[in-house]
């Protein structure tokens, strides 16, 4: 077992009537990159502040390094790189001059990374803030976040605004960075990108944590899409039996997913006279809808 750089445990913020987050519980282990998942509005925001002490649990707790969050919150901070979702900027600085600033609450000299970065990021240094685009603003939140070389990088919703090469190059700078150590936590509500960075994921719905997985058994367990060609008409009932669902039936054929013993969708399968079949993995949105689905089931 690794070290936990994060731990939660039960960690709750209410808010009245307005969601928060209940008993959220999860750990982060050392040189991981942990996603962390749901629709927009589902807690993710509300976790990683409370956890970063930037607003106050209602109950629970949370460890960073092992130390307390609240009473060790600005030790902690300067191991920390952070990007909040939404960034906010003193407009009339240029870009440079802000990441000097951000740079002198670390005690060391980040000048030669903050060149490095934002030539990766392909930003430039000279303009106002101001002048910039929310695509460039994302760029100079992504340079603060990484110039003191933190331990712990912690990104919410980090690619909004970025094309998608520039996304695919900060990948690239993030799975580098992991290389060198450096524990990520990934928010995000967008499933391809979890899908491609992360090693394990926790999954959260309206505030509350309904699945904690590693990414290879979420696909394991799960589904398989069936598209069928069939030589002839199949009876809309053919396929109404367990571990199939989101029948869908078209002018060229049938698509569903399964899951469960594949021989026994093969032997249903094989009674009839097909011209084509194929036989995909569903990428994780449709997973998750489906553990949405369930979600609402039991609720």
């Amino acid at each position: 077992m690794g070290v936990n750089v994060i731990e939660l445990n039960a960690l709750t913020k209410s808010y009245g009537r307005a969601r928060g987050i209940k008993d959220v519980s999860f750990q982060v282990e050392e040189g991981e990159i942990f996603g962390f998942i749901g629709p927009n509005g589902a807690g993710k925001s509300t976790t990683i502040r409370t956890m970063l002490s930037l607003i106050y649990p209602t109950s629970g707790s949370a460890t960073i390094f092992g130390k307390d969050c609240i009473k060790y919150a600005p030790e902690i901070k300067k191991e920390i790189g952070y990007l909040p979702s939404e960034v906010f900027y003193y407009d009339n600085m240029k870009v440079i001059d802000l990441l000097k600033y951000s740079a002198s609450f670390y005690k060391k000299d980040c000048s030669k990374r903050i060149k490095e970065l934002s030539e990766i990021m392909d930003l430039d240094l000279s303009k106002r803030i101001d002048d910039l685009s929310f695509g460039n603003k994302k760029k100079v939140g992504i340079v603060q976040g990484l110039l003191h070389e933190p331990k712990l990088v912690i990104l919410d919703e980090p690619t909004s605004g970025l094309d998608p090469l520039m996304q695919q190059t900060f990948f690239e700078l993030l799975k580098e960075e992991n290389k060198k150590g450096a524990t990520i936590l990934f928010s995000s509500h967008i499933l391809s990108e979890i899908q491609k960075m992360c090693d394990r994921v926790a999954i959260i719905k309206e505030g509350k944590l309904i699945k904690l997985e590693k990414i290879s058994t979420l696909k394991e367990n799960t589904y398989k899409r069936f598209k069928l060609e069939p030589a002839a008409a199949i009876p809309a009932d053919y396929f109404a039996m367990e571990g199939v669902s989101k029948v869908e039936v078209t002018a060229h054929g049938v698509n569903f997913l399964f899951r469960g013993n594949i021989n026994a969708i093969t032997r249903k399968i094989s009674a009839l006279d097909l011209t084509n079949l194929w036989i995909e993995e569903p990428d994780l949105e449709e997973i998750f809808m489906h553990y949405y689905e369930k979600v609402d089931e039991l609720v």
